[in-house]
């Protein structure tokens, strides 16, 4: 197998992973969403309701592709497909496993960002190409919205590289699961790295970082347009927002690059604050409970669960708040968020000169 088919191969799995999670994704929120709200939710198509999401993507799939006669139809047609691209290319450089990502390279913290802020193109492009005032104003939303947010995001992740000393997000993970007390010194860190399990991943070996961990989930919650973000959607103020004039296959782009965005930042949360693959379990004495559940099948395991774990916190906080008004999301933002990641950006600065 040549060095092309390998990563068609690659990408075709991460392309069917993503589908597969909005498929299940979605119907868990609907069911998530009629608990908190004493209702039952999808009921009709499948056991329990669950080829409803299936029966929806199918509909979507036939509809007809629907060009306003204003629209400027390059923009128009571009716009779904730069918006989810930019977040499918972030999954390439995600470890998943000991062993197992698809592109380990060395800035892949910073190629993350990078890639994934193109998104914040499409958006533009979507609501300038479909010439509608409530997608103009959602896209102009988004825009504003996104970009502040990557402010205290990136502060709250550069806190942690300054502690791991690398953008590798491979490295990350392995230095949060069993080390030498060589390695232990050279990283500044705790000697219960030596034992492994939930004492050794960067929250606890870091306790400042529990903080960046907190900035960088509220921040991902808008980097998503997720509630109480979810301004640019308003559905009382703007339809639908950026997407209000697309229809059929695009708005099921658009709407699988949300559900794609809310697993990428999740999982991106997870290997930098909450211990990548490494398992929660200890080594105590002679029981070896963290060599036991390490390895790629345990690494998988372990990595999925955290990551659904956090969007389940998505998904309740959604249908538990309420909408934050603009001016109380950019106070949120550069009166509160950002100076308190600067400060642990400052800490972890201290943190590593006063333990090297």
């Amino acid at each position: 197998m040549n060095f092309y088919t390998t990563y068609f191969l690659i990408a075709i799995g991460l392309f069917a992973f993503v589908a597969l999670f909005t498929l299940f994704g979605v119907y868990a929120e609907r069911k998530l969403s009629a608990f908190i709200q004493d209702r039952l939710g999808p009921t009709e198509v499948g056991k329990f309701g669950m080829l409803q999401t299936l029966a929806d993507i199918m509909k979507l799939i036939q509809k007809e592709l629907i060009i306003p006669a204003a629209a400027d139809k390059v923009l128009f047609l571009m716009a779904p497909v730069i918006i989810f691209v930019a977040v499918y290319l972030g999954f390439a450089a995600l470890p998943w496993a000991p062993g197992l990502v698809p592109a380990n390279v060395n800035i892949g913290l910073y190629y993350i960002l990078a890639i994934i802020s193109i998104e914040t193109l499409g958006i533009l492009m979507a609501g300038w190409g479909s010439n509608n005032k409530y997608s103009i104003l959602g896209a102009m939303r988004s825009a504003a919205q996104i970009i502040s947010y990557e402010i205290p995001a990136g502060f709250a992740l550069i806190s942690v590289v300054m502690i791991a000393q690398t953008l590798n997000l491979q490295d990350i993970s392995m230095q949060q699961g069993i080390l030498s007390p060589e390695k232990i010194k050279f990283l500044g860190l705790w000697d219960v790295s030596v034992n492994g399990g939930i004492l050794a991943w960067n929250i606890f070996r870091a306790p400042h970082l529990i903080i960046a961990f907190v900035i960088y989930f509220i921040a991902s919650l808008a980097e998503s347009n997720r509630a109480p973000f979810d301004i640019p959607e308003a559905e009382s103020e703007l339809v639908a927002g950026f997407h209000t004039e697309f229809t059929g296959l695009q708005f099921a782009l658009v709407f699988l690059a949300e559900y794609a965005m809310m697993y990428l930042v999740s999982m991106v949360g997870v290997i930098l604050f909450l211990g990548a693959w490494n398992t929660p379990l200890p080594n105590i004495g002679a029981v070896h409970l963290a060599s036991w559940t390490t390895g790629i099948a345990w690494g998988i395991f372990w990595i999925a669960t955290k990551t659904l774990a956090l969007i389940a916190v998505q998904m309740w906080i959604r249908w538990t708040l309420p909408r934050l008004r603009v001016d109380q999301l950019m106070n949120l933002c550069w009166k509160v968020l950002t100076p308190l990641a600067f400060l642990c950006m400052l800490i972890s600065g201290v943190w590593r000169l006063w333990l090297m």
